[in-house]
C-alpha cells in the first residue's frame, strides 16, 4: 500500500478471474459480501452501473469496537454513502466518486477511486487508487479501510461465499 499526498494506492492479486472480481464489485450481493470494513455491514439500496449512475448503500457499525469509535467521534452508527460511477469498462476498469458528507465540521466533497483489474499468470491483479481526503488523518483512515476491504474481498474469493 502506498500513501502519498496525492492519494492511496493498494494492489492485491487474487487466484480468480477478472470477471469474478468484477461481479463481486458490481452486484448488490457481491458488494454486500465484502465491501464493509470489519465490524460493519453494508446494504445496497441503489446500483445503477453506468457512467453517471449511482451506488447508494447504508453502512452500519455492528461490532462493539466500531460502535464505540463512532459514538466517541460523534458519528452516527449508520450512514448512507453515495458513489457516482465515472467509468464502467467491464471487466477491466471501474471508477467512481465518493461523497464524503459524514465528517463533522468538514464541508461535503467528492473524491475519486479507480479500480483496475488485470489478468496475470496467477489470477487477477486488483489495483485501487483513491484521491487523498481533506487531511492526513482521514487519508490514513481511508487507506486502512480500503486495505481491510480488499483483504475481505480476498477472503470472499478464497471461501467462495459469492459464486462465480
Amino acid at each position: 500500500m502506498t500513501l502519498a499526498h496525492e492519494g492511496v494506492r493498494i494492489t492485491r492479486t487474487y487466484p480468480t478471474t477478472a470477471e469474478h472480481v468484477w461481479r463481486l464489485w458490481t452486484t448488490p450481493e457481491g458488494i454486500a459480501s465484502w465491501w464493509s470494513p470489519d465490524g460493519f455491514t453494508v446494504e445496497v439500496g441503489t446500483l445503477d452501473l453506468r457512467p453517471g449512475g449511482d451506488l447508494i448503500y447504508t453502512m452500519t457499525a455492528t461490532a462493539p469496537e466500531q460502535i464505540a469509535f463512532m459514538e466517541s467521534h460523534g458519528l452516527p452508527l449508520s450512514t448512507e454513502s453515495r458513489k457516482k460511477f465515472v467509468e464502467v469498462s467491464e471487466p477491466g476498469r471501474l471508477s467512481y466518486t465518493s461523497l464524503a458528507d459524514f465528517i463533522p465540521g468538514v464541508a461535503p466533497y467528492d473524491f475519486l477511486t479507480v479500480v483496475e483489474l488485470e489478468t496475470v499468470e496467477d489470477g487477477v491483479r486488483v489495483t485501487m487508487t483513491a484521491d487523498a481526503m481533506h487531511d492526513e488523518e482521514w487519508t490514513q483512515r481511508l487507506a486502512a479501510g480500503r486495505a481491510n476491504e480488499l483483504d475481505n474481498l480476498g477472503r470472499v474469493i478464497g471461501t467462495g461465499e459469492v459464486n462465480s
